[in-house]
């Protein structure tokens, strides 16, 4: 197999947390150390005009949230290293759920004095649904938290995942000195910087009295007791144990002062997998297979505001992607080439000739992809996992501007092919209604089409609860409840019956009026 050494460098991972906990600022200091950027954005602050890197949209900038998945490529220690960082908020949980079903790992990132947060959990949840293996990394040191070993049995019982400390602080806040590296038996002091490395030290035996030259005699004890209370408690790493998601290994550090980031990334490239097989519902597909397979997890409109261009990101699921070649696009059953794939640096792009299993491209998109698009060399192969979930908050969407309304139909358009929101048109009245899983979204939406469409839209409230993708094989029924759901019946972007119900208590009666009738709460049956 030719590919297969290319195929064993990568690295393809995810950043995930609750916002605030540090991932954008974690995701910069990787790509220092991949040499991907040279110096280091001050994300939060708004006197410095340099932002994050992965936060490029111009709504990011001002809120200082991730709003989108960005997706960063760097080469680190002759590993080609794929960094999707996706964002923390709930209200844009749906795009980092399909962001989780294009990585092979994923690194959470959780604050030391929060702990484990709800937004946490819910990712976590996907983490294990799909056997991911995960490492966590332990933010904010530099500020007091809670107690380190309270806060792993804290990741044990909220996660439902064992953990294994590779690292361990000394001391923390104002007092912070540094982490032993237990997985490279190294100590790492700390002097607080944001943009250089800190001391490091080869350190195989901890109970030798030279570790009171390097910090006082009463840490020192601490960190010795600490150390065989691990090993006493905790189970001896195992790589394969990681791999197969039933252990997070643990690291401490403080991204923001670049410190306890490279012994993450150092040991992320020795024990994280390089791409895995991914099922399809055919077969299994595996990455090392002769032909290119891969599929759409995530589309972007303007990526460059000059040029209107909606990118659709594709993750490669095998073999080897080229520049100019003839792919089937298996849902139109037709050939495509592509003339300008690119790889990405968040919003920096560089056309690429060839790609391998586990990268991720983009491709121009004049309207040709929807999310779960699968791009074959001639196999007819279905990926599946990537569902739009039921919206829970719904508005009506109206022009505010008579002489823009086709600005604002293109709008809607590129941005509900994005997946951030859902688009229904009512049958009854043939008006537009946005659904999605959070109140931010709007605000993005009406942002965006006035920025980057020029066109302003007005919201209306609507009272609905739930919106069910109906379908039945009792055509009488079907008709019967759509006749008499009339008001309520909506078409979504792909022309599919949704019944959007006004209440919990409606939607039960209906469930139990119409038996015949399946109700489904996302897209994806």
């Amino acid at each position: 197999m030719a590919y297969s050494e290319e195929i064993q460098k990568r690295r393809t991972f995810a950043i995930v947390s609750h916002p605030d906990a540090g991932k954008t600022t974690l995701t910069e200091k990787l790509l220092l150390f991949g040499g991907a950027i040279h110096v280091a954005g001050a994300v939060k602050s708004n006197k410095i005009k340099k932002t994050a890197t992965s936060d490029w949209m111009e709504i990011e900038k001002q809120r200082g949230i991730s709003v989108a998945t960005s997706v960063m490529a760097f080469d680190y220690s002759d590993h080609k290293i794929n960094i999707l960082d996706t964002p923390g908020h709930q209200d844009f949980a749906e795009d980092t759920f399909r962001t989780l079903t294009a990585v092979d790992s994923v690194i959470i990132v959780i604050d030391i004095a929060k702990g484990v947060e709800a937004q946490t959990r819910k990712l976590m949840e996907v983490c294990r649904m799909r056997k991911t293996p995960v490492i966590v990394f332990i933010n904010k040191l530099d500020r007091d938290g809670k107690d380190p070993f309270d806060l792993l049995d804290e990741i044990e019982e909220e996660l439902q995942i064992k953990v294994r400390p590779l690292s361990w602080p000394i001391d923390m806040g104002q007092r912070f000195k540094g982490v032993y590296n237990i997985f490279e038996e190294k100590l790492d002091l700390y002097t607080p910087s944001k943009q250089y490395m800190t001391e490091s030290i080869e350190f195989k035996d901890i109970n030798s009295p030279e570790l009171e030259n390097h910090i006082d005699s009463q840490l020192a004890s601490k960190l010795r007791e600490d150390i065989d209370l691990i090993q006493g408690v905790y189970p001896d790493f195992d790589v394969n144990t990681y791999l197969k998601g039933d252990i997070a290994p643990v690291f401490f550090g403080s991204a923001l002062n670049n410190f306890g980031v490279k012994e993450l990334l150092d040991c992320f490239i020795k024990i994280a997998p390089s791409p895995r097989p991914v099922q399809a519902v055919e077969r299994i597909v595996e990455p090392e297979e002769e032909n290119f397979t891969g599929f759409i997890f995530k589309i972007h409109a303007n990526m460059d505001p000059n040029h209107r261009s909606c990118i659709a990101f594709v993750k490669i699921c095998s073999g080897r992607f080229e520049r100019n070649a003839n792919y089937k696009h298996v849902r139109f059953n037709k050939q495509m080439r592509f003339s300008s794939p690119t790889a990405f640096m968040a919003q920096k792009k560089e056309t690429v000739d060839e790609a391998f299993a586990g990268d991720i491209i983009g491709l121009p998109d004049t309207g040709n992809f929807k999310i779960g698009d699968t791009l074959t060399a001639g196999e007819e192969l279905h990926f599946k996992g990537l569902p739009s979930f039921s919206p829970e908050m719904f508005k009506y969407i109206e022009n505010a501007d008579p002489m823009k309304a086709k600005q604002l139909n293109k709008g809607i358009e590129q941005l509900m092919d994005e997946g951030v929101a859902q688009l229904f048109t009512n049958q009854f009245n043939g008006r537009k209604i946005i659904g999605t899983v959070g109140q931010l979204q709007f605000e993005v939406i009406q942002y965006r089409l006035l920025h980057e469409y020029a066109a302003q839209c007005k919201w209306e409230p609507i009272s609905l609860y739930k919106a069910c993708w109906i379908e039945s094989d009792n055509a009488q029924m079907l008709e019967n409840f759509k006749k008499r759901k009339m008001q309520y019946m909506a078409l979504d972007k792909e022309g599919r019956d949704v019944y959007l119900a006004d209440s919990s208590y409606v939607l039960t009666m209906a469930q139990q009026d119409f038996p015949d009738i399946k109700f489904h709460f996302t897209s994806e049956f």
